[in-house]
């Protein structure tokens, strides 16, 4: 491919503007289209997290390793990133978890994933904040931070200038080989053309997803707050022991031997994730919806609980939340795509769709990038 080839972008989340970010790292132009004025789905409603600690073992590791990798190069590069090499806890609240725990650091790509099991005191020499009770946490070193709201205006800021074109309040409505036509009629041609239409699972996209079979792609709904600041700071990101039900890592023996969740938390599919922004305010989530058509309001229940459980590992009361919300991902099914990580099909001549990474999609989204143009 010359240095004279054009990629269009058609998406203006994480996962298009990191396909924008590694299509400018091979010289090709750029044209990235978006339907809002700005991204505002799932790349913005997260933690932030660059998650490596509890990717199953195979090729999913490796892409969360490949993109760990490539998020710190672009943090370096490009401070309003908010790159963080901060590490995570994961915190066992009794003797069943801790020995889910011990089994996870006695993986064997333990040393991949930089895993280290600390007693209650470690914990609390690595992590000062921690007042709580616990029984013990499982440090990850590879787990990393970014900051959600700037990622994507930090990254278009660096590819601004000859090459790279935004083009946002473009709402794509055909699709021909190699091109795509937005709602105002323009078509917008390339060697190469990139769907990235997040959760969206109608329109343009709606057709070809359905092409795989139905179910293959699946939307899940969370919900999520963000506190005003704490003064402490918080050094890793945090999880409680609900997420060792969630991550495929921690598919082991012992996770038969969990005891029950709280009533709460098993209705809202819940498991405790805590992140400290960069302004000292703590994301706090999340849950998991499933089944369409999701509630258009929130659960207040689910928030009770997460303010608990976030309180009891602090030790102490959380400040005001600010802001609460509910966010929709796209993720392949598992029970009918299989080991599938994500969804890349080309759908017409020159056109390919990218989707599906799922709770993944922030941690992996510049290896997702990478492959498609490897």
């Amino acid at each position: 491919m010359a240095s004279a080839t054009r990629v269009v972008i058609a998406g203006g989340g994480v996962l298009g503007t990191m396909h924008a970010v590694m299509a400018r790292r091979r010289g090709f132009e750029v044209v990235q289209l978006e339907r809002e004025a700005e991204a505002r789905g799932a790349s913005v409603r997260n933690f932030g997290l660059v998650w490596v600690s509890g990717r199953a073992a195979g090729p999913e590791l490796s892409l969360a390793l490949r993109a760990r990798e490539l998020w710190a190069e672009l943090g370096a590069r490009v401070p309003g990133l908010g790159f963080r090499a901060a590490g995570s806890l994961t915190l066992a609240g009794g003797d069943a978890e801790l020995a889910l725990l011990k089994e996870a650091a006695a993986l064997p790509d333990a040393d991949r994933r930089e895993f280290e099991l600390l007693d209650p005191a470690a914990v609390r020499a690595v992590n000062p904040a921690l007042r709580g009770e616990f029984a013990g946490g499982l440090l990850c070193r590879a787990d990393a931070i970014v900051e959600p709201r700037q990622v994507l205006p930090a990254l278009r800021g660096s590819l601004a200038g000859p090459g790279y074109e935004w083009l946002p309040g473009r709402e794509v409505t055909e699709v021909g080989p190699n091109a795509v036509r937005d709602h105002t009629g323009a078509w917008y041609r390339g060697d190469l053309v990139i769907l990235c239409p997040g959760a969206a699972h109608t329109g343009v996209a709606g057709r070809y997803l359905a092409r795989g079979g139905d179910g293959a792609v699946r939307r899940v709904r969370l919900q999520m707050m963000q506190t005003a600041p704490l003064a402490e700071r918080i050094t890793t990101a945090l999880a409680d022991g609900d997420s060792l039900r969630y991550y495929p890592a921690y598919d082991l023996p012992g996770r038969t031997l969990l005891p029950p969740q709280a009533a709460a938390a098993e209705r809202a599919h819940a498991q405790l994730l805590l992140v400290q922004r960069a302004d000292g305010g703590l994301t706090i989530g999340d849950t998991h919806e499933y089944a369409e058509p999701f509630g258009f309001d929130l659960d207040e229940d689910a928030y009770d609980h997460l303010r608990a459980r976030a309180e009891a590992l602090l030790g102490a009361p959380i400040p005001r939340v600010r802001r609460r919300w509910a966010g929709v991902y796209s993720e392949v099914n598992s029970a009918v795509a299989g080991h599938a990580l994500y969804h890349r099909s080309e759908v017409e001549p020159g056109v390919v769709l990218v989707t599906g990474p799922g709770g993944r999609g922030m941690t992996c989204s510049p290896a997702i990038a990478e492959e498609t143009f490897r």
